[in-house]
């Protein structure tokens, strides 16, 4: 079983609380023309195509000149140490055991605009560089194109290597779409979580954000491997509706 997440935009450093043995990204060389390309950017550029602050370019702007290999632990830091933001603090990494970090090695990937995917140990240098952002690298017209094949045969061999062939999407569309899930040879499940307003029952993005690092919390911390377990997640108060639930969509309500 693999759970996919999103990165975040917010970024932090926790690394020094931990002793981990890190490792290094799958497609580190990819992710270094990348970089080359948005080098080419002023950081006027930058500004108006992520739509950001002036101080926020300038500071993405810095971080592409200094990005540089190789990866060490004097320059770069582990993904799940560094990733903040919504899912990140229901993920809350900050008491998590070396066997822990081993399950989440092993069953959970971060996708990313710059890096394609990040296993939790992979180090990581900054950076802000959204998968929707509309930039072309080299011959491809997007980062979809770039990543998708790319993507999808990296998860089919991480797939063939997991006992139950199953990917579980706690990704968001933007996310997601990177990968050409019909192509993946497993079950795709889509956990879904879902707020009572009224009679209804409606997904709230703040929330569903927290919820999402909440239920990969609870899969590394009770080291699940079969997709049905996760129906009993119940944690800040969610629990499993069988009513709501249809197809690969695994609904959770509050």
């Amino acid at each position: 079983m693999i759970i996919i997440l999103s990165p975040s935009k917010t970024l932090g450093n926790i690394a020094a609380n931990f002793r981990v043995n890190s490792s290094q990204p799958e497609f580190i060389d990819q992710s270094e023309v990348i970089v080359k390309r948005m080098r080419d950017l002023s950081t006027t550029d930058l500004k108006g195509l992520m739509k950001i602050s002036q101080s926020l370019a300038s500071l993405n702007h810095e971080r592409f000149i200094k990005w540089h290999k190789p990866f060490n632990q004097s320059n770069s830091h582990p993904a799940l140490l560094t990733f903040k933001g919504d899912v990140y603090e229901g993920l809350s990494v900050t008491d998590f055991t070396k066997k822990d970090f081993e399950f989440a090695q092993n069953h959970l990937r971060i996708l990313s605009g710059l890096y394609g995917v990040l296993r939790p140990l992979d180090l990581m240098q900054p950076y802000r560089l959204e998968m929707g952002t509309k930039i072309d690298i080299g011959d491809y017209e997007n980062l979809y194109k770039l990543w998708q094949n790319r993507l999808t045969e990296y998860f089919n061999n991480e797939l063939l290597k997991s006992k139950e062939k199953v990917l579980v999407n706690l990704a968001s569309i933007e996310y997601s779409k990177a990968i050409n899930l019909k192509k993946l040879n497993g079950k795709v499940v889509i956990p879904i979580f879902k707020e009572q307003k009224g009679e209804e029952f409606k997904t709230i993005a703040i929330y569903a954000k927290r919820a999402r690092g909440l239920m990969s919390r609870f899969a590394i911390k009770q080291a699940i491997t079969n997709v049905e377990q996760l129906k009993s997640f119940g944690e800040e108060g969610y629990i499993f509706s069988s009513d709501l639930s249809e197809g690969n969509r695994m609904v959770f309500i509050r």
